[in-house]
């Protein structure tokens, strides 16, 4: 699908702030409200866009621990590569799971409220899985950016 400007206008309106109304959203794109709702669902329904979050402060929430945990699987077999997938994505802690190419087969971004909290996760939940060969653990110290915004060019 090809985005023209109007689009990309409004599509980073709604990642700045997605409660804006339609309203405010048309003013802002120089649009009448009918056809920038038009847009927006043609958006949605072309699956660009994917949902509306709210996005939390973890620490508020008793989510003071980010991990980034380096997984390396045993052996790279579609099976155990689905269960391995299948079964993090069940898990709450993990925020983010990407396969990747490297030195080691998946990258998570795991969020608990303290150490003892990943210690379990890491010894009841992860470690379990009969596809994980190895778990590298790097606690996050401080974040110096961090945001979803993708920008449109």
């Amino acid at each position: 699908m090809n985005l023209d400007t109007t689009d990309k206008q409004i599509l980073t309106l709604l990642q700045e702030n997605s409660k804006i109304n339609i309203k405010e959203i048309a003013l802002k794109v120089n649009l009448t409200v009918s056809p920038t709702y038009d847009r927006i669902k043609r958006l949605e329904k072309s699956g660009i866009i994917k949902r509306y979050v709210a996005e939390l402060d973890q620490e508020k929430v008793g989510l003071d621990l980010v991990v980034f945990c380096q997984v390396t699987l045993q052996v790279h077999s579609k099976t155990l590569i689905t269960q391995f997938e299948n079964a993090t994505s069940k898990m709450p802690e993990i925020i983010g799971c990407y396969h990747i190419a490297g030195n080691f087969d998946y990258l998570l971004k795991i969020v608990t409220p303290n150490i003892k909290s990943y210690q379990l996760f890491l010894k009841n939940k992860l470690s379990v899985l009969p596809s994980v060969a190895n778990v590298q653990s790097n606690f996050v110290m401080s974040t110096v950016k961090e945001h979803s915004k993708l920008e449109l060019l």
